[in-house]
């Protein structure tokens, strides 16, 4: 008799034991497929940050703790630190108080061109922040449309700028829990003669707490750690952490320095990452489709809401629009010669190659990237929305949901740990035999696939997790086989999530700065490195140059993203 029949007699015999070994054995594989996530991880991210904390306080084969906490003393460092915390505190109030209504105008209210509109408000989050920050100074500048306020050079445009790239962070987040709601409790507060402030205070927002408390988080940690915006804001100025281990490693070459802000930065964003996880626990899950039949249409005490949602949408449209009309300006009046000058590398040759084939690496560097974060970020996915059937409680149901969800927190990391720092981990770690890649093509692709992890991993992971799993025992219990389950239960409901996560990957590869600032070669830049550099260089030719570029990438990341809103997929921009 051969061994399988043996098997299977013994399951006929013992039915309960096959039924446990099954359990057990269909435990396991979720740890099986997170097993490359985790190499690619400890490799490309731990191994990183580990070099980067010895770097700081165990420097020369020594322990130097006072040494290193001897890097806040310094006055310069101070200042830098208040900032950074001021800065980010600023951008999120303001960020969060002009998201609040327009989430409600675009997930709770019926209005003509919403879907267009929530394009628009997501967009900036996938602008490159250099884009952002071209922007915003051809908005501010002297001679610009609203020079005449006096804020060009200023915190208060860095303030402007960082809003203008988080709303859409607010609005996505908080305005689909919004839209998930049970109305029925404020329809009742209502009828019992509760104003629409008091229905808001009373029964909305202690609703939406724990949403709003996970949307400010994550907020003030993009704040925190923005790099583009206040590099091409606030120059020498005003800087942030960030943009100090940038000057320390780049300019200053104090490397030692460079590396304590990382890891004082590191530990901030461990301890916001527990306050949004401890956030996302209280959120009930949004089922699909669930409130879009709630929708109403405005009525006359809305007037308020939808006129600041206009007033946030004009904000969002004025900086881009100044940036095109800016670009297609030169010698004093209308002209393609900003755009005709891609072709060749700039005043002064301010560049080593043209911006056109920097369009090229970008585009190839960002398909990469994307692939591998993709790839992994669906292994991800999978393995942190298993749910196993049959096991809702117990001690070793426990201990699997908790070993889940500590992957999941594994893999945010890089969502809170800054582009500037994984550059940096990059080169002080990655340069010695057998994990020499500094030559390496892969090494730009790699660290812009940890930046793109995590939003893959929270666009796919809320399908898989919404798929009722006793349809996948169904179509088992009809004959399918394992592939052909995922075949017709699975892909039909993954796959817009898993292209619009595509997109998203693709959109904010493209774009990335801080890790591809540190590692892209002279000769071979991305075009947002080269659209800093000509901005780092003097002259209207190259300042055009720089408008014209912007535009065009700003064009690309746009185009993409407008796909990944066509899709109408939620969860896109969700944390």
């Amino acid at each position: 008799m051969a061994e399988r029949d043996v098997l299977t007699l013994r399951s006929q015999q013992n039915p309960l034991r096959a039924n446990t070994l099954r359990r057990r054995a269909a435990g396991w594989w979720p740890l099986l497929v997170a097993i490359v996530p985790l190499v690619f991880l400890s490799i490309f991210f731990v191994l990183p940050v580990g070099g980067m904390m010895a770097r700081g306080l165990h420097p020369d084969g020594h322990w130097a703790l006072g040494d290193a906490l001897g890097v806040f003393g310094r006055s310069r460092q101070q200042r830098v630190v208040l900032f950074t915390l001021g800065i980010a505190a600023v951008g999120t109030i303001a960020t969060t108080l002009l998201g609040l209504p327009v989430a409600y105008a675009l997930y709770r209210l019926r209005i003509p061109g919403a879907g267009i509109l929530r394009a628009i408000v997501v967009t900036p989050f996938v602008l490159p922040t250099v884009v952002v920050g071209v922007a915003f100074r051809t908005l501010l500048t002297s001679s610009g449309p609203l020079g005449f306020l006096g804020l060009d050079g200023g915190w208060i445009a860095i303030a402007l700028a960082l809003v203008f790239f988080n709303l859409s962070v607010v609005v996505r987040t908080v305005g689909s829990a919004w839209a998930g709601l049970d109305a029925r409790p404020q329809d009742a507060a209502a009828a019992l003669g509760a104003s629409p402030a008091q229905v808001f205070r009373t029964v909305t927002l202690p609703a939406l707490a724990p949403t709003i408390l996970s949307a400010v988080t994550i907020v003030f940690l993009f704040c925190a750690t923005a790099f583009g915006v206040v590099l091409t804001l606030g120059g020498l100025k005003y800087s942030t952490i960030e943009t100090e281990i940038y000057l320390q490693t780049t300019d200053i070459l104090d490397l030692r320095t460079a590396a304590v802000l990382s890891i004082a930065q590191f530990l901030v964003v461990i301890l916001l990452l527990v306050v949004v996880e401890r956030a996302r626990a209280g959120v009930t899950p949004t089922p699909q489709r669930a409130g879009v039949s709630a929708r109403r249409r405005p009525a006359r005490h809305d007037l308020p809401v939808l006129s600041a949602t206009a007033a946030v949408v004009a904000f969002l449209i004025l900086p881009i629009a100044s940036l095109v009309v800016r670009s297609l300006q030169a010698n004093g009046g209308w002209s393609l010669e900003n755009y005709q000058r891609l072709s060749g590398v700039g005043d002064g040759n301010a560049l080593l190659v043209p911006v056109i084939d920097a369009i090229t690496s970008s585009w190839r560097i960002a398909i990469d990237a994307t692939l591998i974060s993709v790839s992994l970020g669906l292994a991800v996915a999978v393995v942190i929305s298993y749910r196993p059937s049959g096991q809702a409680g117990g001690h070793a149901g426990g201990k699997r949901t908790r070993r889940i969800a500590v992957l999941d927190a594994l893999f945010m990391l890089p969502l809170g740990i800054s582009a500037v720092t994984v550059g940096f981990g990059f080169l002080v770690t990655l340069d010695k035999p057998p994990l020499d890649l500094r030559n390496s093509p892969y090494l730009i692709p790699i660290a812009q696939a940890l930046v793109a992890l995590p939003l893959v991993v929270r666009t796919v992971a809320p399908a898989l997790s919404a798929i009722d799993d006793r349809q996948r025992q169904a179509a088992a219990s009809l004959g399918a086989g394992r592939w052909g389950v995922i075949a017709t239960v699975d892909l039909p409901v993954i796959w817009r999530p898993l292209l619009a996560a595509t997109g998203f990957a693709f959109a904010v590869s493209l774009g990335e700065f801080g890790a591809t600032s540190f590692l892209a070669r002279p000769e071979n830049p991305t075009l947002p490195v080269v659209i800093y550099q000509l901005i780092g260089h003097p002259g209207g030719q190259n300042f055009g140059m720089a408008l014209a570029a912007s535009v065009l990438l700003a064009a690309m990341t746009a185009a993409v993203m407008a796909g990944v809103e066509g899709l109408r997929v939620g969860s896109v921009g969700r944390f």
